[in-house]
């Protein structure tokens, strides 16, 4: 019994955050019994991430199976897209990041759409949700490992994360220096999910506010339908200009932590 009350209390707490209404929390309102509403309700935040998968999937196989000599509408937003973050890419990585520009664009435009889900109606954003970005803060802190190991061997991992001794002093602070580098790189993940998760949800919620605030004040004062336009007209580009900028960040920081793992001669001059 006692163990019920937390749970309640964080039930509670959870339902008096708003939130935008989507497909599966409207199918759970309607037949709230059904189990297979129940396991949508219990997987809402993976069905909306596929979802937006398996779109990019479409979009990209459509557009990129058979190019254009000249390329345009979509085929041409993609290939501006893909120039643009190659070239994002390799201010960063230096002449190694063509290599690397896949990997950080997919993730970039998965990131991007996510975020945007919740302007579309009836759907919502996965990346509002710890489970979902923690997912992908684990999977570039095991492909940055996985790089530094492929580009340095295991040996040359090792001696990254020992701080690369070259002289007595710091082989005297390799036991310091092992578990500090170690650390770090285990907080970086912690630092995607919750930046980003965070950031999201608190943009949804701003538009859910936002939202409620329209319906509130056009049923209060007897108001047109239209009313609550301007003020969805103030917080769609912020959302839009937020949910890029966090799509950008998570980028970027992973275009930084893959440069620290490769090798000083593979960096552009200057950096």
């Amino acid at each position: 019994m006692a163990a019920e009350v937390p749970h309640r209390a964080a039930q509670a707490a959870h339902e008096a955050i708003p939130e935008l209404p989507n497909l599966i929390t409207i199918l759970t309102h309607r037949w709230h019994d059904a189990p297979w509403v129940a396991w949508l309700h219990r997987w809402e935040n993976v069905v909306f991430s596929v979802a937006v998968a398996l779109v990019l999937c479409l979009l990209t196989w459509r557009y990129s199976r058979r190019p254009a000599t000249i390329p345009r509408g979509w085929q041409n937003l993609l290939e501006l897209f893909v120039e643009g973050v190659d070239a994002f890419v390799g201010r960063i990585l230096g002449k190694e990041g063509r290599y690397f520009t896949p990997f950080i664009g997919t993730l970039f435009l998965y990131i991007w759409l996510m975020n945007l889900s919740v302007l579309v109606p009836f759907l919502k954003s996965s990346t509002s949700n710890l489970n979902t970005t923690a997912a992908l803060a684990i999977l570039v802190f095991l492909y940055v490992q996985w790089t530094g190991m492929r580009r340095m061997g295991v040996v040359g991992y090792l001696d990254h994360l020992a701080g690369q001794p070259r002289d007595l002093i710091g082989w005297l602070l390799t036991p310091l220096m092992l578990p500090i580098h170690v650390l770090g790189e285990l907080i970086k993940p912690l630092s995607l999910s919750m930046r980003l998760c965070f950031n999201v949800f608190a943009e949804d919620v701003l538009l859910a506010v936002m939202v409620g605030l329209g319906i509130g004040l056009s049923v209060g004062m007897h108001l047109p339908s239209w009313a609550p336009v301007p003020l969805q007209l103030f917080v769609l580009p912020l959302v839009l200009i937020f949910s890029t900028v966090q799509a950008l960040v998570f980028s970027l920081l992973t275009s930084v932590y893959i440069a620290l793992m490769l090798p000083h001669e593979a960096h552009p001059e200057g950096h």
